[in-house]
């Protein structure tokens, strides 16, 4: 690790993307490829158990560093331990149960008039039931096979998966694209490159609000939100009017918060997001396959994770290279948020250095916004009580199990209703029983 009275260059880096079988991967590679004086790549290893996935995405990520001129190395292995050996970070990007999954979870609980998301209400639940076992079974894995690794989790919903790993005392940062989508899309419509544009953005992953943007020290949202109101809320789906009256830019996820029934509706009369994206992979990974394909190509704009590998590239180099910077990451509240616990894990402007990241302080937070902070905040750390069932100590027993399931329901600002928390509850372990060690 470097030194951190200062910044020494790291001139052996190896990275471990931990998914890497993913359709995603190409953006990473890209920025990794296009970014290297920041982060200066020796060697790159995909691990993923999809040995077929992992041989396209694996050909084109060596096509791109060709194309490019990157000296660095990239390998592919199905085995996590030779994988993450030697690793000075870790990346994790998974989709536990696949398309599949996300489709149950997208579509069960609309069937109760909730709204149906990966990350959000009972299908982000669900997802972090099957999600943070996996991930806490990987991060010991490569704790014990290299404990100075840093893990930077990408894998959602970021804010219980990063919580998870920092209580059980890993390494490790989260990450989201909202927050550098914003900077991108604000610096556009303002005419200036985005590292002139600093956000203060503040919340929880995926529930997070835009107060202040600032340009050469000097807020110009009430100037953004006057002139350009209408393309931002044409963006992010919702009135235009609630951006003047919030005085605010929502990210995108408050839509189900704000208008949640008019989403139900929505989204009960279309297919699912998870079969759009599921053709669009079947796509794309043949696209891989061609051997004359040396770039990401353009359908992956269409899969999301816009800026994804900048952000990633810019936070591991943080990490490893000690530059103090700031960027915008998912870390421990310690007291950032007085409102919070310490433990709870905040979506916030932080310095990052070989350390990890220590949140900048933070204006007084509106009741409109902290009050539904708080809730939510409950809700994950309920969530994670229940993800948790049957490790650390807790009994496997499925009454039990089912209960904490249930409570972080009942929690939920979205569903908040026993006799949907009751049905909600039913239909998630039905949906996920090879996923759940107790059902």
């Amino acid at each position: 690790m470097p030194s951190p009275e200062g910044r020494t260059p790291h001139p052996r880096l190896k990275l471990a993307v931990v998914g890497g079988g993913s359709t995603y991967t190409p953006e990473l590679i890209d920025g990794f490829a296009r970014l290297r004086d920041v982060l200066p790549l020796e060697e790159l290893v995909l691990v993923d158990p999809a040995a077929d996935r992992l041989e396209l995405v694996g050909g084109l990520a060596r096509r791109i560093f060709a194309k490019q001129g990157h000296p660095g190395r990239i390998s592919w292995t199905g085995d996590l331990d030779a994988g993450v050996d030697g690793a000075d970070a870790v990346l994790l990007q998974l989709r536990i149960g696949g398309q599949a999954a996300r489709n149950q979870d997208e579509t069960w609980p609309l069937e109760c008039g909730c709204v149906g998301q990966e990350t959000t209400g009972a299908g982000g639940l669900a997802k972090a039931l099957r999600t943070v076992p996996v991930v806490l079974d990987i991060a010991e894995r490569v704790r014990r096979r290299n404990p100075g690794a840093w893990i930077v989790d990408f894998t959602n919903p970021v804010g219980i998966v990063t919580r998870a790993l920092l209580t059980h005392g890993h390494k490790a940062v989260g990450l989201c694209n909202v927050a550098i989508g914003f900077q991108r899309k604000f610096a556009a419509l303002l005419g200036v490159s985005p590292g002139q544009v600093e956000l203060e953005h503040v919340g929880l992953n995926h529930l997070t609000w835009e107060r202040a943007v600032r340009v050469a020290g000097e807020d110009v949202l009430p100037e953004l939100l006057a002139e350009h109101g209408d393309t931002l809320a044409d963006d992010l789906r919702m009135p235009r009017p609630l951006l003047d009256r919030l005085g605010v830019v929502p990210s995108y996820y408050l839509r189900y918060y704000y208008q949640h029934d008019a989403v139900v509706r929505e989204l009960r009369s279309k297919p699912s997001r998870a079969a759009e994206v599921a053709a669009i992979e079947q796509q794309l990974l043949g696209m891989y396959g061609d051997p004359a394909l040396d770039e990401k190509p353009e359908l992956l704009s269409r899969r999301g994770g816009a800026f994804y590998s900048e952000a990633a590239v810019a936070l591991t180099s943080s990490l490893l290279r000690h530059t103090r910077d700031t960027q915008i990451v998912n870390a421990l509240n310690r007291g950032t948020l007085p409102f919070l616990p310490d433990d709870a894990v905040i979506e916030v402007p932080a310095t990052v250095d070989s350390t990890g990241a220590t949140p900048l302080p933070v204006r007084p937070l509106e009741p409109l916004y902290a009050g539904l902070v708080a809730n939510v905040t409950a809700y994950e750390h309920l969530a994670l009580e229940a993800a948790l069932w049957g490790r650390d100590g807790r009994k496997a027993d499925r009454a039990g199990a089912r209960n904490a399931v249930f409570s972080a329901l009942l929690a939920h600002p979205l569903i908040g209703q026993t006799d949907y928390a009751d049905r909600l509850t039913d239909a998630l372990i039905a949906h996920n029983r090879e996923h759940l060690t107790w059902a």
